[in-house]
């Protein structure tokens, strides 16, 4: 690798980073704000959404750049699409963060309704997984990624008991249907989060061994080979 090359891939390095930092403190902000309700948080979130929006189109251009001026190969070249592919993961991760605060505002005013236990546990688990699966990158841990991508199917049992019990409220009690339907949205995004969280450290899995493991069935990403060259 040129003194130049890993210069550029430091500095693209520390920009996702940069990403990833605000990208987690706006979904922690999000999710709370579903269960806390403070009324300045929507506009905020939607302008760091746009700060996020811009490192995204940043972070793609520099890649871009680095693939067109070094040409590289091997494990340069994964690092490369990996990070570019992440970053779009971490923008849409954002979006939903904005969406679930959207969600939780148009709440208020309408009927109360009870968020049911499984949807604490369901954000913390999003909120958890998008965090290893940024320390997986970090640490460029093809392990602690691939158990990311385990607990994904938990989260749909949740996500799947959530929506039955929605389902159920607004059977029995017509008068709730509108704040359970945004309920349902927040529900869906958070589960979303999720998937985003899964598909990170699927192409941290392929960064670090060159074993593209998407599409797998949860057993088969467990027969992660050797690290690749």
């Amino acid at each position: 690798m040129s003194s130049h090359l890993s210069r550029d891939l430091n500095e693209l390095h520390k920009t996702l980073l940069g990403m990833c930092t605000k990208v987690e403190e706006l979904i922690h902000a999000g999710v709370h704000e579903l269960f806390q309700h403070h009324n300045h948080i929507v506009s905020n979130l939607a302008f760091q959404d746009d700060e996020i929006d811009s490192m995204d189109v940043r972070i793609e251009e520099e890649c871009l750049k680095l693939l067109a001026l070094h040409q590289p190969v091997a494990i340069d070249l994964r690092r490369i699409t990996t990070v570019m592919k992440i970053s779009a993961e971490l923008e849409r991760v954002a979006d939903l963060a904005v969406h679930i605060s959207e969600r939780a505002h148009s709440m208020r005013g309408l009927s109360k309704v009870v968020i049911p236990d499984q949807l604490s546990r369901m954000s913390e688990m999003a909120i958890s997984m998008v965090h290893h699966a940024i320390d997986a990158y970090v640490d460029l841990d093809a392990n602690l990624a691939n158990s990311v991508c385990q607990q994904d199917d938990e989260v749909d049992r949740l996500n799947k008991e959530i929506i039955d019990y929605v389902i159920l409220k607004m059977h029995k009690s017509p008068e709730t249907i509108e704040a359970h339907m945004h309920l349902f949205s927040a529900t869906r995004h958070i589960e979303r989060v999720a998937d985003h969280a899964t598909n990170i450290s699927e192409d941290i899995v392929y960064l670090v061994k060159g074993d593209i493991i998407r599409h797998r069935g949860r057993t088969n990403r467990l027969n992660l080979k050797k690290p690749a060259s």
